[in-house]
Parts: C-alpha cells; sequence; structure tokens
C-alpha cells in the first residue's frame, strides 16, 4: 500500500485520481485545495486530511515524516496548467514521485529544467496520457505498426466541447495560465496522434482565436487537418439536437475511428501500470508539448492549403452538410 498526497482536490479530474488511488489499494493522506468544495473526497477516502492553504499542507506532510515516520510515496497533480511546474517539484522535494495531469508543462524548455530535477532527487515524474491505454487507440497503434511502412495516412481531428462564460473568468481563458485552447482541449489529442504517427514534420496553423483552433499537422506517417473549439454554436444540429455538448471526431482515411466508450477506467489503468514502473515519464510528453507551443505562438495563416473544412467562415454555419 503507497501513500498519496493530492494537490488539486476540488477540480473536474480530481476524482478520477482518488478512484484510481483507492481501485489500486493505495492510501490518500493528506489533500490541498484553496477551494473547500471537496465533499468528493468522503466517497473515497474520508480520513484523508485536507487543506486549503499549502504552507499548512507542506508543513503536515513534515510533520508526518518526523513525528510519525510516514512518507508519501507519490503526489497526485490535479491543479491549473501553469502551476504543473512548481507542484512536481514540491512533490520530488519531499522524496516522492509525482503524476501529474496533462499538459505537464507550458513550454519544452520546462521539461529539461524538471529532467534535470529528476537526476538531482531519483524521483520520477509520470504524466497521465490516458489515450495511450483505451484499448480502440492502442488498437489503431497496432494496425498502423503492423501495416504498409511506406503509407501516409490522411486525417481529419474534429473536437468541440462546449464551455459556457465561466471558462473565460476562469485561469483557463487566460492563456498565460492555461496555454490556450489547444493546450486545454487538444493535448491529449496531439499526443496521441504522434505516438501512433511519428515525429512533426510540419505544424501550420490556420485559425486561432480565443474560442476556437485549427490548422494542420504533417507527421511522419500522417497528414492531420485539425479543428478545436470550445463554441457550441460550431456543434452539428444533431448533437445539439440531442441535448449533447460534446462532438469528438477522428476519420482515417475516411473511416470513423469510434472510441467514445471506455473511458471510465482509464486513470485507474494509467495508475496501474505507474505503480508498475510502466508509466509515461516525462519524455514521453514533449512532442505534444512542442506542438501545443508552436501552435501557441505561430501566426495563423488562414484558409490556405490543407485546412480543415471548420476553419473557412463560409463553410462553417453549415461544415457537417454534405
Amino acid at each position: 500500500m503507497k501513500n498519496f498526497g493530492l494537490i488539486g482536490a476540488a477540480g473536474f479530474v480530481a476524482p478520477r485520481h482518488m478512484q484510481a488511488i483507492k481501485e489500486t489499494h493505495n492510501v490518500l493522506l493528506a489533500a490541498l485545495d484553496k477551494f473547500d468544495s471537496v465533499g468528493v473526497i468522503d466517497s473515497y477516502f474520508p480520513k484523508a486530511d485536507f487543506f486549503v492553504e499549502f504552507e499548512r499542507f507542506d508543513r503536515h506532510i513534515e510533520k508526518l515524516k518526523y513525528d510519525k515516520n510516514t512518507y508519501l510515496d507519490y503526489v497526485s497533480i490535479c491543479t491549473p496548467n501553469y502551476l504543473h511546474d512548481a507542484h512536481i517539484r514540491f512533490a520530488l522535494r519531499q522524496g516522492a514521485d509525482a503524476i501529474c495531469e496533462k499538459p505537464l508543462v507550458l513550454n519544452p524548455w520546462n521539461i529539461d529544467a524538471l529532467a534535470n530535477m529528476e537526476k538531482e532527487t531519483g524521483k520520477r515524474i509520470w504524466n497521465i496520457l490516458q489515450l495511450r491505454v483505451h484499448p480502440s487507440i492502442m488498437a489503431l497503434k497496432e494496425k498502423i505498426a503492423c501495416g504498409p511502412q511506406d503509407k501516409i495516412y490522411d486525417i481529419d481531428l474534429t473536437y468541440l466541447t462546449s464551455r459556457g462564460h465561466w471558462y473565460y473568468t476562469s485561469w483557463k481563458g487566460d492563456v498565460s495560465k492555461s496555454g490556450g485552447i489547444a493546450s486545454n482541449i487538444g493535448v491529449h489529442f496531439f499526443d496521441m496522434l504522434t505516438w501512433i504517427f511519428g515525429e512533426v514534420k510540419q505544424n501550420i496553423v490556420h485559425l486561432h482565436r480565443h474560442d476556437r483552433a485549427g490548422g494542420y499537422l504533417e507527421l511522419a506517417r500522417a497528414r492531420v487537418r485539425w479543428f478545436l473549439s470550445i463554441n457550441e454554436a460550431l456543434l452539428p444540429a444533431a448533437v445539439r439536437q440531442k441535448g449533447q455538448r460534446t462532438y469528438r471526431s477522428i476519420t482515417i482515411e475516411n473511416e470513423e475511428l469510434e472510441f467514445s466508450g471506455g473511458f471510465t477506467d482509464l486513470h485507474t489503468l494509467s495508475y496501474k501500470e505507474i505503480l508498475a514502473g510502466r508509466g509515461y515519464g516525462i519524455e514521453a510528453t514533449r512532442k505534444a508539448i512542442e506542438i501545443v507551443h508552436d501552435i501557441r505562438h505561430a501566426t495563423p495563416v488562414g484558409p490556405a492549403g490543407e485546412y480543415h473544412p471548420l476553419v473557412n467562415e463560409k463553410l462553417a454555419k453549415h461544415p457537417f452538410k454534405k
């Protein structure tokens, strides 16, 4: 049984980590969040200590070590993107491995600095890359690996996930804190695509606004037209009529990749791999971090060349009509 700490207990993704800790038969000793709406902890670890101030959380961890000879083995990090770096460093200084939500960091050079700290402390930094343990994605990777090695695949990625006005008031609406829309909702798709189709050869941004982004990504074995948005107005009519607020589509050679299900236990699967020493470390995330960093700093070229249909403002009103 391993001892866990959790930073960022009030967020959307934190219960998945609590569930993963419980289902892997480990214990959450203490959790931290500046917001105190964390009653969900009772469903998993009602005896866990909880703090709203980092200083008291830090002191508690130290007291566990010196008063009870109890040490943290892992610290799970579910905080806003811009805080990941600092909280990973805290975990390593405490002699614990860090398990961090994506994106691991906002800039590629942050990875290099954390790699140095891994060497200094002898501890590991693990990233949650749950699509890599999704059965459909794993099957696709095997299919591509066993297919013609000289084939270049044509891919369209569309991910529309509606967000309300709160989004722009929160840290997610601040590019300096979130990294922008590509980092917030696209980084796991870019990780998945590079994991399967290889190195980046070209990264062109056609459109980049506060609520949408689109571009063209050429990989070693794929040509990817991608579009991401948090604007509900761009959802297909059939999706809106069903009362749904998310549309996810990946087509490979005009064939839809079906992976809408199978998401319920991906964090637990990720934790099992990490606990067995087979998880994904910081180098695994480098390609995706480089992609979203370059997207964030690129100058959009408009609808030219290989662009996603939703990039074109004229087509965007009815993009899904044949």
